[in-house]
């Protein structure tokens, strides 16, 4: 099995994403070489899609907002769930979390949630596994970005993190309008426009809002 460690650094160049430079990313520049490049081992070992080597509008958003409202997280213990390339865990970080866990069920999203952390210098601790429908996290704050692109996950996903809201934890979702996000429970936070690329999206930008789940209207 290809290290999922060499895999990234050979896939990948460190980048600074558009809305957050910031933060240093390894970050693959097509979609099509690097599918190309993890297509025998879908094949042969069930590895899930190269998600993790882009960085999603909704992840860039959330991360942009932490950046400029760390008071949302300062002192706090943080969850970034299905975090990709952990940008927004690092942002956490910076942003003066108590403690920052990442979550990710692929190996190679570890990898490279692993190897951004150490490249700017932000402390995340990795959870790997699935944790959807657990209440037993210790955490404050939940952050997700971009999850609502598939109805069945979606729906799964969106009804624990409104659970964890009711039980006192602060949800916050940063979505580019995907078909699949809740449409009710949502309190707006913020806004932005997103520069992303035609290879990924259907625009070269999207306009992206920063929604606190669970808030009753």
């Amino acid at each position: 099995m290809t290290d999922p460690v060499a895999f990234v650094r050979r896939q990948t160049r460190i980048s600074r994403p558009a809305l957050v430079p910031e933060i240093r990313l390894y970050l693959a520049d097509e979609m099509t070489p690097i599918w190309l490049a993890t297509q025998g081992e879908l094949d042969d070992l069930g590895v899930p899609p190269p998600f993790w080597a882009f960085c999603w509008p909704g992840g860039q958003a959330l991360t942009r907002f932490i950046l400029d409202h760390p008071e949302w997280v300062r002192g706090k213990r943080v969850l970034d769930f299905a975090a990709g390339s952990g940008i927004t865990a690092i942002a956490a970080a910076r942003a003066g979390a108590a403690t920052v866990t990442a979550a990710e069920i692929d190996a190679h999203a570890i990898a490279a949630i692993a190897l951004n952390a150490e490249l700017n210098g932000a402390t995340v601790q990795i959870e790997p596994g699935n944790i959807v429908g657990s209440h037993q996290l210790a955490v404050d704050v939940v952050l997700a970005g971009d999850i609502c692109y598939e109805q069945p996950m979606a729906n799964r996903v969106t009804a624990w993190l409104a659970g964890l809201a009711r039980d006192g934890v602060t949800v916050l979702m940063g979505d580019p309008g995907r078909s699949y996000l809740p449409q009710s429970g949502l309190k707006e936070l913020a806004r932005y426009v997103v520069p992303t690329s035609t290879d990924l999206e259907d625009s070269d930008r999207r306009e992206t809002t920063i929604w606190q789940l669970g808030v009753r209207q």
